[in-house]
């Protein structure tokens, strides 16, 4: 699971009103805490990273929640100005950020000081979504996560439970061309398909990567009613905005993650807007696993088919299930949110460069057709991946050039750390970059070129998307790291390779503008492009 740290700018009066009944209680406990504490002198301890210059009490919380710009933005323009890959920037009551730009630099935090920095800071979002931190991803570093952590990698994600889902996943890659199909076609007989509707390929990418969630977790596509198309209904849609506004919300995006105190007045609009959020992912799956759990405790049910089947039959040393139905039920919604994002925005700004640059997409198309054979009677299959290696170098590319989000989860350190010759207090927010370890000149040769040719080993070896060395983020790592790796790599992979090789891609314009969006690193405008079959007609049948 990959985070936006951008958000909406609150409301000015709301902050401002905010500040001021906060900030004299905000005086009031730096005072006591300097008379409690006696600060080392500066030449016991290592330098502070620099930082840009900030107020006292508040720090730089003006121009964090003031600036024109998203966070994000504001952040890399000030490193930039500074010439620094590692800042701190100050908040509220001795609060810390310290954003990170070099792989080095990351490669020290979540190598060498894994232990240090395995915490998570608390937020009105994440608490909201988590259930109160009773899950994996967005938990602290304590008990309830290390319980959550093992029942994910030994039960959940475990190379055995993959390859038992592997029909589910296959479904929904026949589904993903069944739909795309019936765009094209449009009412036109197989000869004649040129005319068809065009695709939103931000609609395809994302709802496959839904659909391929539903249908492992609840063993259904949809939580609605099903479209002629296999295209997402009402619910799926509402499902899924919800799941990116969650996502976008999870930290630094209300007034109350800076002044917890204010937890509950929702000043800014943010707190209603997470809770809504919530709401709306777990409305349509919570019955569901209301129901499995009855099934179960009455006997009616005694197949295990999916993970909620999975989660609800685990046991404890003493014969009682493992798992809470709150913990399961939160749990199911993080999983949700961890896996969608990731693998639908790389393969829509994958598809958008390869538009914009044909010869790049014949060469990953003819790859697929070498690997399958384009005269052979099947699609392209998991059982292929490991030989894709330029669709995969493709994917990695948009990884590190169009990452999902500008920052990685939080890392919060658990005590004082010395990083690259700097001092880490206890308790600051350590941000990897996405979008400047991809982009750092430093370490890439013309770093916003789109070219796959940079992650082709040249000795035949495979290409995996993991980036181990930190060089950019594609699933985290460490401690705290992605335990959906393999199955981020198949869904994404198998998307792009199904999407190639049953299709020809062409835009009216020729071209895709492929400008960011103002408060985000999607695409401004949703991919929307026109598909025409490539292979025999009974390739393209519809699923169940």
């Amino acid at each position: 699971m990959a985070l936006n740290s951008a958000g909406e700018i609150p409301a000015a009066a709301a902050i401002v009103h905010a500040f001021l009944a906060t900030l004299p209680i905000s005086i009031i406990l730096v005072l006591r805490l300097k008379k409690k504490k006696r600060a080392p002198a500066a030449s016991e301890l290592p330098p502070l990273p620099p930082s840009p210059p900030s107020w006292p009490v508040i720090g730089n919380l003006p121009e964090v929640m003031f600036h024109t710009k998203p966070f994000f933005r504001w952040v890399h323009d000030v490193m930039k100005e500074m010439k620094t890959d590692i800042c701190l920037i100050r908040l509220p009551g001795g609060a810390t950020i310290v954003p990170v730009l070099d792989p080095a630099i990351a490669r020290e935090m979540l190598r060498k000081h894994d232990v240090s920095f395995a915490d998570r800071p608390t937020s009105l979002g994440s608490h909201v979504i988590s259930g109160g931190y009773v899950t994996t991803v967005l938990g602290p570093h304590n008990d309830q996560w290390r319980k959550m952590r093992k029942v994910m990698t030994s039960e959940i994600v475990s190379p055995a439970r993959h390859r038992w889902l592997h029909d589910k996943r296959a479904e929904e890659a026949d589904n993903l061309v069944f739909y795309v199909h019936s765009h094209c076609m449009a009412g036109k007989s197989v000869d004649h398909c040129m005319a068809g509707k065009s695709v939103d390929l931000r609609v395809a990418t994302q709802h496959y990567c839904g659909n391929v969630m539903r249908k492992m977790l609840f063993g259904r596509r949809f939580f609605g009613n099903p479209t002629s198309d296999g295209g997402p209904g009402p619910t799926e849609v509402e499902h899924l905005e919800a799941v990116f506004t969650a996502l976008k919300n999870l930290y630094w995006s209300s007034i109350s993650d800076y002044f917890p105190g204010l937890r509950g007045w929702n000043f800014d609009g943010k707190e209603k807007i997470v809770k809504e959020a919530d709401k709306a992912i777990k409305a349509p799956q919570n019955p569901i696993i209301d129901e499995r759990i009855r099934q179960w405790r009455s006997g009616e049910r005694k197949e295990i088919d999916d993970l909620i089947d999975v989660f609800v039959t685990l046991k404890d040393d003493d014969g009682k299930p493992l798992l809470t139905p709150q913990e399961t039920k939160c749990q199911a919604a993080e999983i949700m949110m961890a896996v969608i994002d990731n693998p639908s925005n790389a393969v829509e700004w994958t598809m958008a460069e390869l538009i914009n640059q044909p010869d790049l997409m014949r060469k990953a198309t003819g790859e697929i057709d070498r690997v399958v054979g384009k005269d052979s009677p099947r699609l392209v299959q998991e059982s292929d991946i490991e030989k894709l290696n330029y669709v995969k170098a493709c994917i990695r590319e948009a990884f590190r050039l169009h990452p999902v989000f500008p920052f990685n989860v939080p890392h919060v350190s658990t005590h004082d750390t010395v990083v690259a010759g700097y001092l880490i207090p206890k308790g600051s927010h350590a941000l990897l970059s996405r979008y400047g370890l991809g982009r750092n000149p430093k370490v890439w040769t013309d770093p916003l070129r789109f070219d796959p040719e940079r992650h082709m080993g040249g000795d035949d070896g495979e290409v995996v998307l993991a980036e181990h060395d930190l060089k950019f983020i594609s699933f985290s790592t460490g401690r705290r790291g992605c335990v959906g790796t393999v199955l981020g790599t198949c869904m994404a992979t198998m998307l792009l390779a199904r999407l190639l090789q049953c299709f020809t891609w062409t835009t009216p314009s020729g071209g895709v503008d492929l400008a960011e969006a103002e408060n985000e690193l999607s695409l401004a405008m949703p991919l929307v492009a026109f598909p025409e079959p490539r292979l025999a007609p009974h390739l393209y049948r519809e699923t169940n």
